[in-house]
């Protein structure tokens, strides 16, 4: 497991900032006939990097420049992928393209509708936005084709959220500030998000939120869903539930292992073990067992207490998870499912 360290971190760029600068270059070279070795673009902040240039190309009618993304000091898996960026002269104004390694949308729910490259709306608005400044700068028509490629993105994007998504053929051209946060958790309840989002507008009625993909395979099969009906909601069931109530489903599981689900249960909404820690001297007072307030995990606890102690924590997490949606819209049916580390099913609470 990766580890987020104690000194302070270095923030990078999102692959729809690098996008920009990218074009912003092959943009120079299409209308003033030479790519520049650095560009600065301007962020939604107001923010101003500078990115360096590579695999700068010109050709009849066409420019072409890249930009390696630096995602600073987090665990991005598009960290020192090449964004290019591939220009042309067009009619009717901007229009994107998805080139090599760039996915196309396939279902609806996202913020891109199906059949359009899946470059995000912030990124688009950034792109358009340098499209006019340098236009204006060259005294040329804003009519171009833009085309993102990113070498190698289709393979990538098998370690993302898009095929699950709809989002065929490679990455998404992502970013709503330009910058990437090291270990933020933003990006991952945004992915979330999206999933409810196109789960909800492809009409699946049961989805399931669980805590790695070992709870993931045993949910998924117990009910027989579809990819798109699983959430990776690993430490964030608070984000997923607080998104439920605005953005309601017919039905939830949350599935996960024993320990995770154990301060779940004990009123964590947020599962890291960083920001909770399993409460041993209440499993000995639900259990009325003082051994197990000497135990090192809930999953010790367990192999002394037996399935008692499995069944409780289930219901004490569906009473939990009830509470969070009493704000706002709840699902018809709520249920958990607890799980040990190899899989096997250790107790259920709900219809």
């Amino acid at each position: 497991m990766t580890r987020k360290p104690q000194t302070e971190l270095r923030r990078g760029w999102t692959t729809g900032a690098c996008a920009t600068a990218a074009l912003k270059a092959a943009l120079a070279g299409l209308w003033g006939g030479a790519i520049p070795g650095r560009v600065t673009i301007t962020l939604p902040k107001g923010e101003t990097p500078e990115f360096d240039i590579v695999d700068a190309a010109l050709g009849d009618g066409w420019a072409e420049a890249g930009v390696v993304k630096d995602a600073g000091d987090d665990p991005d898996v598009t960290h020192g992928a090449t964004i290019r960026v591939r220009v042309r002269a067009s009619a009717g104004g901007v229009v994107f393209r998805a080139g090599e390694g760039v996915g196309t949308v396939t279902k609806p729910g996202l913020p891109i509708p199906p059949g359009e490259p899946a470059i995000n709306p912030v990124p688009r608005a950034m792109m358009d936005e340098v499209v006019a400044e340098m236009a204006g700068e060259h005294g040329a028509a804003p009519d171009v084709e833009i085309t993102v490629a990113v070498p190698g993105g289709a393979e990538i994007a098998k370690k993302t959220w898009n095929p699950r998504l709809g989002i065929e053929g490679g990455l998404s051209i992502l970013g709503t500030t330009g910058i990437v946060r090291p270990f933020s958790c933003a990006a991952w309840i945004a992915s979330i998000h999206r999933g409810i989002d196109v789960a909800r507008a492809v009409g699946q009625a049961h989805v399931a939120g669980c805590t790695g993909a070992t709870s993931e395979r045993v949910v998924q099969q117990l009910y027989g869903l579809p990819d798109h009906a699983m959430l990776d909601m690993g430490d964030f069931v608070g984000g997923m539930i607080k998104y439920l109530r605005r953005h309601p489903v017919e039905r939830l599981t949350i599935g996960g292992g024993i320990g995770k689900l154990t301060k779940l249960a004990q009123g964590a909404s947020d599962l890291h073990s960083g920001r909770s820690q399993v409460d041993f001297d209440l499993l000995a007072e639900w259990m009325g067992d003082a051994r197990l307030a000497n135990m090192n995990t809930a999953l010790q606890a367990y192999e002394v207490a037996g399935k008692p102690l499995a069944d409780r924590v289930a219901r004490e997490c569906l009473v939990r998870a009830r509470t969070m949606f009493s704000e706002g819209a709840a699902p018809e049916v709520l249920d958990i499912v607890v799980i040990d580390r190899v899989g096997e099913i250790l107790a259920r609470a709900g219809p």
